[in-house]
Parts: C-alpha cells; structure tokens; sequence
C-alpha cells in the first residue's frame, strides 16, 4: 500500500487518533487527508449488514427452536437494540464465540405483562417490532428518541389495524410513542392487504415478515410507487432462503409470504446464517477509491450474489469512470479513473448510497442529477437538507428541488473542482447524530485539507470499526 496522511486543521492527528475506540473520539474529529499523488491498494470487510441482521434476528426470536447466526455486527446500536427487545419479548439470546445463539418462541411472545421498548434512534426496529408485536398476549409499547418520535410510522399502523389490531398513540399522531394491541392468536387473516405506496420499504417489511408466522400466511397488494424496492427483494429473498413460502408478480405489486406449515406448528423452524458484509458500508470505501485516481478498494465476502441493493454501487461509481473488478473469490473492486464524469442516475433502489454519491459527485468534471431520494426527508435526518447545507461549506452548489421535483437534487463542484491545496479553509461538517452523513463526508477530507467532522462517534449506529477501519487507506 502507498499512502501519506497530511493532517488536518493543524491538529497534529495521526492514524492512531482514528484507531481508538469509538468512545475515545473527540467531538470534533480533524479527517486525515491523502497527499496529493498518493493513493492506496486496500481490501475491506465491513461488518455484518445491520438490514440483514435485524430481519434475521426478529425472524430467529419468533421461529420454533435455537437459531444460530453468524456475522451479527457487533456492539452496532441498531443491533443491539433489536436484541435486547426480543429479550424483553420472551426470546432468549446468547454470544459464542462471534455466533449469536437465539431461543425462537414459535411464534408467540411469551411476555405476561405489557412491555416498553426503547428502541433509540433504530427506524428499522419500531417499525419490524411495530408488526411483530401483533403476536404478543399483552400490549406493547414502543418508544424511542426524539428524531425516532418524528419518523412516520402511520402507514404500518393504519395497515395493523386492518388486520385486527389495536393501536394507541401516546404522543403526537402518527408516530411514537404507540402502544399496539395484538390481534387474535391463530387467527388467518381474511382477505387481501391493500396498502398504498409507502414512505418507506421498512413498512411493507415488517409485515412480510410477520407473514411468515401467521396461519394461512399474508397477501400484501401495493399501489402507487413502490418504494426502495430493493429492500423488499431482499426481505422476500431472506424468507424464501429460510423455507416460507414467497411468490411475487413481477413488478412487486403483489407480494405472498406464507409460513412453513409442519406437525411442530405454523412459522419456521430454526435456522443457521451467515450475515453478509454491510453493503452501505462498503460504499464509503468503493467510493474512497474512486475519488483517488490509481487506488483500488476490494470488499471482501460481497459478490454478485448478494442480498443487498447497495452491492451495486460499483455498477454507479463505473459510470462516472471508475474501473470494476473482481477477485478471485468474487470481491467486488474499484480502482480510481484519472478523472471522475458526472452522472445522471436513480437512487430509488440504493437511498442509503445516495449520500455517499453526492459526496463522490463533488469530485467529478461537471454537474450531477441524482434522483429517487423521497425517503432521504425521513432518515436519522433530513439529508437532503444536510447535503444541501454541509457541500456549500466547500463551494460545491447543491440544489433542491430541480425543475419542482422535490426528490432530486444537482450537484455542482467549482470548475476547477473543491479548493485541496493546503491553503484551503477550514471547515467543519455537521453530522445531525447521523451515521450515514459522518462516513460520506469522511470521504471530503480524504482528499481536502483542513476538514473536521462534528460527532464522529455517531457512525456506532451501525459500524461502530469504521474510523478504524478509515485509518487503513492512510497504512
């Protein structure tokens, strides 16, 4: 590897700064920045997906028997949280030797008493929890922070109570806190679900996977836009690898997940899997290269097979000019171009990539349009509103909506592209307690000068190695 960090802001940084602990971290965090000409030839593993580990957590508490998964990130906010509410439902976990062992509860909380879950800032938890608590015998409550109380949940909480549930909101309409009622046990549902398109993918999840345990399983029809499709493919291709059954119409308009039907009862049996790298937080690094020329970043145990949308952010980064390629075990790699082009591309199915994207787009010869971020507003932030803000700081024009279209913005780097001489000014990035906007902006001080990121410790949402892992491109 050939690399050389300068430091930042004058601050005397070194790559041991960015190895300690996350708990260790300043505040305020100067990014190391490559020197010019220098580059790096580097292969990552990222931790386990967060997306993938909760779904399978919540399916492995809820199945009959002990469960087995490997690959669960570690000490991840998002996980940690999906653990201890399944423990508070009824469900039994333990840690071996970087496998979590989890009691399954065949499909029935056995929670005698009404239960709270803090669930903090996990979006995916209120909402796959939200469902799930339709098979408690008691009424559940969830809670959460205060950006977690503004994110929406009103769609998954109308649908629930067409199917017989009960819900009460605590605070203010349409978010948490909520109390849910459960539904009948053993009882199929009747009929089909209609549910309009939705503000998020996580909604239509939560009850895909509730399908797999309810008697005579679940018919879902979707109108309008289906949003994030991705992760309803990769929901849908989790339970059909795991026994339910899954059928779909080819545009993901009709969607049927019905459970594993045995003498032992209704849902599915026990399980062992593996949890594949996170694809998000391979975005960082794919991108790293490509926004310095001659530096190749491989993901080790991402293929072409892989569960996760984001596993095709190399397929954007090759548009603008980066080159792909593969390693012998089917890494997926990216080697910086001399010069990056602009894009024209649709983040519907990537959102979570689409800050990294913009981030990269400040380094390209031109304007880019990137389209599809409805979702982004109702994030750990809004980060439409976060990008706009924190690219003008380096003169980079961002701008929202374009041409009245309030889900696609342009980026537009200074002619000669962001100012990375050392003259350049500080400046210091907000984060907005938001994991995805602290690891995008890493990639500004890669290769700009002076740049110090506020919250670094933030990025625990969901990779909590990942400055660690950052300090590598500087070995």
């Amino acid at each position: 590897m050939s690399a050389h960090a300068i430091i930042g802001g004058g601050s005397g940084l070194s790559r041991t700064l960015l190895q300690q602990p996350i708990n260790a971290l300043p505040a305020l965090l100067p990014a190391p920045t490559l020197a010019p000409g220098r580059h790096f030839d580097l292969r990552v593993t990222p931790p386990g997906s967060k997306s993938l580990a909760n779904r399978a957590i919540l399916l492995a508490a809820l199945a009959r028997g002990t469960s087995r998964l490997g690959g669960v990130p570690e000490g991840a906010d998002d996980v940690e949280r999906m653990l201890a509410a399944v423990e508070a439902l009824g469900a039994r976990t333990r840690r071996l030797d970087g496998v979590i062992e989890i009691d399954g509860v065949t499909g029935r909380w056995p929670a005698k008493g009404e239960v709270t879950l803090d669930l903090g800032d996990s979006g995916t938890c209120a909402r796959f929890l939200a469902a799930a608590a339709m098979f408690a015998g008691v009424p559940i409550v969830l809670d959460g922070s205060a950006r977690l109380r503004e994110r929406p949940i009103g769609p998954l909480a109308g649908a629930l109570e067409q199917i017989g549930c009960r819900l009460e909101s605590l605070g203010a309409s349409g978010g948490l806190p909520l109390r849910v009622h459960p539904r009948p046990a053993g009882k199929p549902l009747d009929g089909v679900l209609e549910f309009s398109s939705a503000q998020s993918s996580q909604f239509i999840t939560a009850l895909l996977l509730c399908g797999a345990f309810i008697p005579g399983g679940m018919t879902i029809r979707l109108s309008g836009e289906v949003t994030s499709a991705s992760y309803v493919a990769m929901t849908l291709g989790l339970l059909g690898n795991l026994g339910a059954t899954v059928k779909t119409s080819d545009n993901l308009r009709v969607l049927r997940v019905a459970p594993t039907e045995s003498v032992q009862g209704v849902g599915i049996p026990a399980f062992e899997s593996t949890i594949e790298p996170d694809a998000s937080g391979a975005t960082y690094f794919w991108a790293a290269a490509a926004v310095t020329p001659g530096a190749t970043c491989e993901i080790e145990g991402l293929d072409d097979h892989s569960l996760q949308g984001d596993a095709a952010f190399p397929g954007v980064l090759g548009r603008m000019g980066a080159v792909l390629g593969r390693a012998a075990d089917g890494a997926i790699s990216v080697k910086g171009p001399p010069h990056l082009r602009p894009i024209l591309a649709d983040m519907s199915d990537m959102p979570d990539a689409a800050v990294t994207l913009a981030c990269v787009a400040c380094f390209a010869q031109g304007t880019s349009i990137i389209r599809g971020l409805r979702t982004l507003r109702v994030k750990e932030c809004d980060r439409i509103a976060a990008l706009v803000a924190e690219l003008t700081k380096i003169g980079v024009r961002v701008e929202n909506p374009v041409n009245g279209d309030p889900d696609t913005i342009t980026i537009t780097p200074p002619h000669a592209g962001p100012d990375c001489t050392p003259q350049a000014p500080p400046v210091t990035f907000e984060t907005y307690n938001d994991h995805r906007m602290a690891m995008a902006l890493a990639l500004i001080g890669l290769r700009r000068p002076h740049v110090t990121i506020r919250n670094p410790a933030c990025v625990a949402k969901t990779y909590p190695a990942f400055w660690t892992h950052w300090a590598r491109l500087f070995e």
